[in-house]
């Protein structure tokens, strides 16, 4: 029986402030995307890994202005965040291959929008048994990867798909 798992990086995220201040602001400056896990830019979004991950390789999908809601989105803006959405899922398929994904916006912190006021979208791959008791009876989910890794393995398929 394990006593303890310890799971450091996530204090913190159970530490940090909790601030209004909206954590998707992306500006023009890509000199830092790789410390920020920026997997790619397109004209009005981009793909960015989830820091505080449910599954190895979650996604988010984030259009550059901010926005409540998908009926805020222009046209071009809103074509330009499904096909990065697209292009997202896909690059998880070839690096990843998983058997599904769970792919989500909340819209409104009712609905389960932690940065409510800045529209995102949520791409999750799954694989058939990936769920396990560690979340059930101890609050913790396992990854078997570190982000650092995982961006590095997704980074080889962003001009692939």
């Amino acid at each position: 029986m394990i006593d303890n798992l310890h799971a450091y990086w996530r204090v913190d995220y159970v530490e940090r402030a909790k601030s209004e201040e909206d954590p998707f602001t992306c500006n023009e400056d890509t000199s830092a995307d790789g410390e920020r896990l920026i997997l790619f830019r397109s004209k009005h979004s981009f793909a960015i890994m989830n820091k505080y991950p449910y599954n190895p390789g979650h996604l988010m999908v984030i259009p550059f202005r901010s926005v409540f809601d998908m009926d805020e989105l222009h046209g071009r803006e809103r074509e330009d965040f499904f096909t990065a959405m697209l292009k997202a899922q896909s690059m998880l398929k070839k690096a990843l291959s998983p058997d599904g994904f769970n792919i989500g916006i909340n819209i409104g912190s009712a609905a389960g929008a932690g940065i409510p006021q800045h529209l995102h979208c949520h791409i999750v791959p799954r694989w058939n048994g990936d769920t396990n008791f560690m979340p059930i009876i101890a609050n913790t989910k396992v990854l078997p990867q570190s982000q650092r890794t995982m961006f590095e393995r997704l980074m080889a398929f962003v001009n692939i798909v």
